[in-house]
């Protein structure tokens, strides 16, 4: 997809990108300090939220094709297992038995599944809503601190879940993390945010290795 022009205005923030691409099968990082506008790029970009003007080509994709998972997930006041299955009832979808278990399963949540999602804990309603994201196949996937609530251990798994998912049917990822460990681990390219604009670009190895932006340079120092 390509995004040029794109500008929001609130009350005290302004976005503004002038042009960034995001290219099908490969995962993107977004980085950058606390209040740069990340979370507001992905929610413009995810169609979550409307643009004051600009224009994002989403080149044949739909929105059912886009999923989002926030670092403080949306559950519904159901079950662990109608959460999981609730993307796959919107498309018309059978739920796969074998699929369903191995999502239940993965995620340790196999004795949990007629238990009620808002009595799980964070990590475990993080676990759940990622594979909430995943059990659909979606062509795009947007992760705004979607790993923060999980231990050390779910992490390493998602993230080698990710890249093992990536080397079989690879989909567009973006994601949003202050844990450069993340980033590094798993994205290919890296937007460095600042003050609502995309101040710097590039291969995660060159970007994060040896910055040119004053900014992200700063924001590397710290992060």
């Amino acid at each position: 997809m390509k995004i040029s022009n794109l500008k929001k205005n609130y009350e005290k923030f302004s976005l503004n990108i002038d042009s960034l691409s995001i290219d099908e099968g490969k995962i993107y990082g977004i980085i950058g300090p606390n209040g740069c506008g990340k979370t507001t790029a992905m929610k413009l970009i995810a169609g979550i939220e409307k643009p004051d003007s600009g224009q994002i080509d989403y080149e044949g994709l739909t929105e059912r094709d886009m999923t989002m998972v926030l670092r403080k997930p949306y559950l519904l006041n159901d079950t662990v297992i109608r959460n999981l299955v609730y993307p796959l009832k919107l498309r018309n979808i059978k739920p796969d038995d074998g699929l369903v278990n191995h999502f239940l399963e993965i995620t340790g949540l196999t004795n949990l599944r007629d238990e009620y999602a808002h009595g799980l804990s964070g990590g475990e309603q993080q676990k759940l809503a990622l594979a909430r994201a995943l059990i659909f196949s979606p062509k795009v996937i947007f992760i705004d601190e979607g790993f923060s609530n999980m231990d050390i251990e779910s992490v390493a798994f998602f993230e080698n879940y990710i890249l093992e998912m990536q080397s079989k049917k690879p989909m567009t990822w973006v994601i949003i993390s202050h844990q450069l460990s993340n980033i590094r681990r798993l994205c290919e390219h890296v937007f460095f945010m600042h003050n609502g604009e995309v101040r710097a670009s590039g291969s995660t190895g060159s970007l994060l290795s040896d910055p040119r932006d004053e900014k992200l340079k700063q924001y590397l120092q710290y992060a």
